[in-house]
C-alpha cells in the first residue's frame, strides 16, 4: 500500500503504519567529487539507506571509518524508528560518541528523515511539526556576485540583495604561517570600524573571531565593538572550555556566537543554561541528527537564545531549512558561504529554494533532494552487521539502557 492510499484516507493511520514494514538492507556512502578542505574534518560524503522495499533516503556527513561502524549496528532495523536507532547508536558502544561520530550519525539519522517523509510523501518539516516561518533569513560569509573590489562594497552589494547580515573574520591567519596577536587585534578592529561605517550599523554585519586570540586581545576587540552593535561577535576564543565563557560574559556585552564545533546538547547545555552565550552555532550533521538539533533549539528557546548555524554542507543546509522553519519562533539565521546556496552536479538544481536572500521551506517530499549516484564516488556499500557486535541493554519497557 503506498502513499496514495495513505492520503485518499482509506486506510487508519495505524493499518497504514503497519503495511510499511520496512527493514534497513544497505547503507552506501559516495565521496563529494571535488571538496577537498583538509582544513575542516567535516567530511561531506553522501549517504544512501535503502529499504528492502527499494525505498532510499540520502544525508551528508561523516568519514569513511565513522560510517561504517555506523551503519553495521543498524542492518535490519526499522528506518521508521529513527529516535531509537539513534539512541542505540549513541548509548551502545562503551565510550560516548565523538564529535566525529557523530557527525556520522547524524549523516545517517538526516537519511532516516528523509527516507521516512519519502515513504509517507510529506515534507521531512511536517513531520517535525509543520511550517512555524515562511523564510529563514540568511547571511553571507562572502559574496561572490559582488563585482565590487572592496570589502565595503561587498557588504552594500549583499544587504541589496535581500541577506540579513554580512559576516567577516578576522585579518590574518590567511596563508600566513605566524599570527601576532596584536597586531591583527589592531587590524581587525579597524575593519569592523570602516565596515560598520559603510552599511549602517543596525546589526548588518558581523564578525568571526574564529578562536584566534587569546583572552587579552579578544577582549580588547570587544570592548571596541560594544559600540559597533554587530549582529554578532563568534568564537571569540578556543571552544575547548565552554566554561571559561563564564568569565567572557562578564567581560563584554557584545552579542556572542559559539556553537560551530560542538556536537549534541551536552556539548552545548552549559552555555545556553547558563545564558553565556547569545546565539548557537550548532548545526547539521554536527549534532548528531535532526532530531537532536531540535531537542538543542528546545532548550535554547527556554533560555531565549536565538540560532544561527554553521554552514557545513549542501545537503545538510537544505536539511537546515527544514528543522528552523518548523521551530519555535527563536531568532534564527541561517549561513551561506558566497551568499548563496551551492548546487553541486549530484543533486536536482532546485534543491533549495533562494530567493531575494532568503531560503523557503521545499514541498517535496522527505527533504526534496534528488542524488544522482553516477556523479559521485562511491565508496562502499554495508549489507550486514558487524560480525563482532558489542553488547547492548533493554530496559524493561524496551527502551535502549546504558550498557
Amino acid at each position: 500500500m503506498g502513499t496514495a492510499a495513505l492520503a485518499s484516507g482509506v486506510v487508519s493511520s495505524a493499518k497504514a503504519f503497519d503495511a510499511f514494514d520496512l527493514k534497513i538492507r544497505k547503507i552506501r556512502y559516495y565521496a563529494a567529487p571535488g571538496y577537498n578542505k583538509p582544513l575542516f574534518n567535516q567530511a561531506r560524503g553522501i549517504v544512501e539507506v535503502e529499504t528492502d522495499s527499494g525505498l532510499i533516503g540520502i544525508g551528508e556527513g561523516g568519514s569513511n571509518d565513522m560510517i561504517r561502524q555506523v551503519a553495521e549496528m543498524i542492518i535490519g532495523e526499522d528506518p521508521f524508528r529513527i529516535e531509537h536507532i539513534w539512541q542505540h547508536c549513541y548509548r551502545s558502544m562503551f565510550y560516548p560518541p565523538g564529535r566525529e561520530k557523530l557527525h556520522a550519525l547524524g549523516a545517517i539519522e538526516m537519511a532516516l528523515w528523509d527516507l521516512k517523509g519519502k515513504a509517507l510523501g510529506v515534507p521531512v518539516y511536517d513531520l517535525l511539526g509543520g511550517k512555524t516561518r515562511d523564510f529563514v533569513e540568511c547571511y553571507a560569509t562572502g559574496f561572490r556576485n559582488s563585482k565590487a573590489t572592496t570589502m565595503e562594497g561587498r557588504a552594500l552589494d549583499c544587504l541589496a540583495a535581500g541577506l540579513r547580515c554580512y559576516r567577516i573574520g578576522p585579518t590574518g591567519g590567511n596563508g600566513e604561517e605566524r599570527f601576532d596577536f596584536y597586531e591583527h587585534s589592531k587590524k581587525t578592529i579597524e575593519m569592523c570600524q570602516r565596515l560598520d561605517s559603510a552599511v549602517g550599523g543596525n546589526g548588518n554585519w558581523a564578525v568571526d573571531l574564529h578562536t584566534r586570540f587569546d583572552t587579552p586581545e579578544a577582549i580588547k576587540i570587544c570592548d571596541a565593538l560594544e559600540k559597533l552593535e554587530p549582529y554578532f561577535v563568534e568564537d571569540i576564543i578556543r571552544s575547548e572550555n565552554p566554561e571559561v565563557y563564564r568569565t567572557i560574559r562578564r567581560m563584554t556585552k557584545v552579542p556572542i556566537a559559539v556553537g560551530e564545533q560542538f556536537g549534541d546538547r551536552w556539548d552545548t547545555n552549559v552555555l545556553i543554561e547558563n545564558h553565556l552565550i547569545d546565539y548557537s552555532r550548532v548545526t547539521l550533521p554536527n549534532t548528531g541528527g535532526i532530531g537532536e538539533l531540535k531537542k538543542i533549539l528546545a532548550i535554547a528557546e527556554t533560555h531565549y537564545v536565538g540560532i544561527i548555524p554553521h554552514f557545513t554542507g549542501p545537503l545538510s543546509s537544505a536539511a537546515l531549512v527544514h528543522v528552523l522553519g518548523s521551530s519555535s519562533p527563536t531568532r534564527c539565521m541561517m549561513e551561506l558561504a558566497g551568499g548563496e546556496p551551492e548546487y553541486p552536479a549530484y543533486f536536482n538544481p532546485d534543491y533549495m529554494i533562494f530567493r531575494e536572500g532568503k531560503l523557503y521551506l521545499n514541498p517535496e517530499p522527505g527533504l526534496g533532494v534528488q542524488f544522482d549516484p553516477v556523479k559521485a564516488d562511491f565508496q562502499f556499500e554495508i549489507t550486514e552487521n558487524t560480525k563482532f557486535p558489542h553488547p547492548f541493554l533493554l530496559a524493561p519497557d524496551g527502551s535502549v539502557h546504558n550498557w
